[in-house]
């Protein structure tokens, strides 16, 4: 029986049907599971969810009269409880100084200071810790996104330094394992597209601006250019944006303005580097000319914009939107592979060493006759990911799934082609990787 409840009547052994409308917002990776500590309790208080669904058939039941926590900030610091944001603090050094307005409001956000993440800082983390954190960073980043959204339609300016601890989050989070928000940030609903949409393509930037093997500095440049790149496409309207049918001339001259309108949205606030406006106005243009608002070719195109291009086109062809349902991520590198004259050809190469030639949720068969999901990429290979088996063609039947490190010498199996999952008709695919 689903029941809704206050968060503070919350107690372990409890199974939690569902946080939010929206699973993005939510500061777990799981949608729905079983309760078993307390320190899950105060995460959810100090994200700010009062209430939530409790499935009583798979768990138990709450106690009439007992309200077991405060719902205080803090509460789960009096408790010594480890919520994602601590998980996640960047306290031990030295934050970048920002305008006191725009710290108060990157702190209402849920990020703390912003500051540029040093290249001898990386800390591997588990998938499975690290997607955990990734799902809390994408419920935080999406809230900030819809903020700026509605702060520039009431003609307020945009102020670049509120979002700048939205990208320190989201790059620190590619750092320690780029595979867990990457993968994540792809799930997007239709109905979060326009904020997720920007949310992913940051991502992407610093994921392929550090296979460049550029400065940290520029990362973070890459990671704020992709969160505002499409911020044009709020003088957009949503009956444009969101039409499920083929757009008419008039109507897709409009979704073309979108960079021109963006550019010109940004030139009246504050603090967005030259290099984040080139891409903003410039993500659409391609290597051959063909692109807009101008036309460029080649060199015309700044590296920050061509690397725009091949992240913005990435996602938006994985991603389900209004209009059709999103490709599987190693189709869509295929066919990206396949357009002449659209992208920077080394650019392109680098992205797909960033995401991987089998990128995380690629459905794969394996020598052995196997089908398999890819989880995470392989520490030595691309062509040796982490993937989980669960399907035999020879018996044509579902089997135990398993976890195989094929970069490990006792797996003796490996990927012979990635496979449709249209043709299989597979239900849930992603939540097979998503839940490990």
């Amino acid at each position: 029986m689903l029941k809704q409840i206050d968060t503070t009547e919350l107690q372990p052994g409890m199974y939690i049907a569902k946080i939010s409308e929206s699973w993005f917002e939510s500061p777990f990776w799981r949608s729905a599971f079983l309760l078993s500590n307390e320190q899950d309790i105060h995460t959810l208080l100090e994200h700010g969810f009062t209430t939530v669904w409790i499935d009583t058939s798979k768990g138990i039941d709450v106690e009439p009269g007992v309200t077991r926590f405060s719902t205080g900030a803090e509460a789960g610091l009096e408790n010594g409880a480890l919520n994602a944001d601590s998980t996640i603090s960047t306290a031990e050094s030295p934050p970048t100084t920002i305008p006191s307005e725009s710290k108060s409001r990157a702190e209402s956000y849920g990020f703390g200071d912003p500051r540029p993440v040093a290249p001898d800082e990386p800390r591997p983390a588990p998938l499975d810790t690290e997607r955990a954190r990734a799902a809390a960073i994408c419920g935080k980043a999406r809230r900030a996104m819809v903020a700026m959204f509605q702060e520039l339609r009431m003609g307020r300016a945009v102020d670049a330094h509120t979002m700048l601890p939205v990208v320190d989050e989201i790059s620190q989070s590619v750092l320690r394992n780029s595979d867990a928000l990457i993968g994540l940030v792809r799930l997007k609903t239709k109905n979060d597209y326009t904020y997720m949409h920007s949310v992913a393509v940051c991502a992407l930037m610093v994921a392929l601006a550090r296979q460049l093997g550029m400065p940290e500095d520029v990362v973070r440049e890459a990671g704020l250019a992709g969160l505002l790149h499409d911020i044009g496409k709020m003088a957009v309207p949503n009956d444009i944006l969101d039409k499920p049918s083929s757009l008419t001339d008039d109507e897709f001259r409009i979704i073309k303005s979108h960079p021109t309108s963006g550019h010109r949205i940004l030139m009246q606030g504050q603090g967005v580097p030259d290099a984040a406006l080139d891409v903003v106005l410039h993500h659409h243009e391609k290597i051959d000319g063909s692109g807009y608002p101008h036309g460029l070719a080649n060199e015309q195109i700044s590296r920050l914009a061509r690397m725009g291009a091949v992240c913005d086109v990435y996602d938006a062809l994985t991603s389900n939107r209004p209009y059709k349902e999103g490709w599987c991520p190693n189709k869509a590198i295929r066919q990206m592979a396949g357009w002449k004259g659209h992208f920077d050809s080394v650019i392109f190469q680098a992205f797909v060493k960033s995401v991987g030639i089998y990128p995380v949720g690629t459905l794969v068969r394996l020598e052995s006759g196997r089908l398999a999901v890819v989880m995470q990429q392989g520490r030595t290979s691309l062509l040796q990911p982490q993937v989980k088996v669960f399907f035999s063609t020879k018996a044509m039947t579902h089997i135990a799934p398993e976890i195989v490190d094929l970069a490990t010498p006792h797996a003796r199996d490996k990927i012979v082609e990635w496979e449709n999952p249209d043709k299989w008709k597979f239900k849930n695919l992603d939540q097979m990787w998503v839940h490990g």
